[in-house]
């Protein structure tokens, strides 16, 4: 049985649980976002797997009128004061356990990019990134490597691909959930 399939099948129960017993803050974060933008739920297309579109749900951390570009390149005037806490505490991250549950995403993997970033497309095509799933967290964000340097960014996700071990899935998740690393962060 291989590594991937292994993790699938962890994908599956953690995003399955995760949901029913978070379902209560994700519903607090619903009606305070209700609050901050008027539109909590923030919806964008992302390159998947075999570079298919899918629709990344998160929770919406900025200006409903930001433009939708990767976020070391968005403006950190453009976060709300609870895009603020949801980013620290990366409870905007939560919705993607829908993205994960559907198959689109893996819990750890290569974070998906926009189809708009010719050149980490380019990179991590190279290197055939798009073979699996992306992820919500990985090597990358745990290492504080993002967008901004796409061939930095293909090779470490190479790196992950080629090594990763369950060991590996379980530590990028503890990492990324206390607080190590910034991958994506908004500059």
């Amino acid at each position: 049985m291989s590594v991937f399939f292994k993790i699938r099948i962890l994908d599956i129960m953690f995003s399955f649980f995760g949901l029913i017993l978070l379902w209560p803050i994700l519903l607090i974060i619903i009606v305070i976002g209700m609050f901050d933008t008027g539109s909590p739920i923030f919806i964008q297309t992302r390159v998947g797997r075999d570079k298919k579109p899918f629709q990344l749900i998160k929770f919406r951390t900025m200006a409903v009128d930001t433009q939708s570009v990767a976020s070391h390149l968005a403006s950190n005037a453009s976060i709300t004061r609870l895009g603020h806490f949801l980013r620290k505490t990366k409870i905007d991250e939560l919705p993607q356990l829908i993205n994960v549950l559907k198959g689109d995403m893996s819990l750890v993997g290569p974070r998906p990019n926009l189809f708009n970033q010719q050149e980490l497309i380019i990179e991590r095509d190279k290197l055939g990134i798009y073979d699996v799933l992306p992820g919500i967290t990985g090597l990358s964000q745990v290492k504080n490597i993002d967008m901004s340097t796409p061939k930095l960014l293909a090779e470490m996700d190479r790196k992950m691909i080629d090594t990763l071990t369950i060991k590996d899935y379980f530590k990028y998740i503890i990492m990324t959930a206390t607080g190590s690393g910034a991958g994506d962060a908004v500059k």
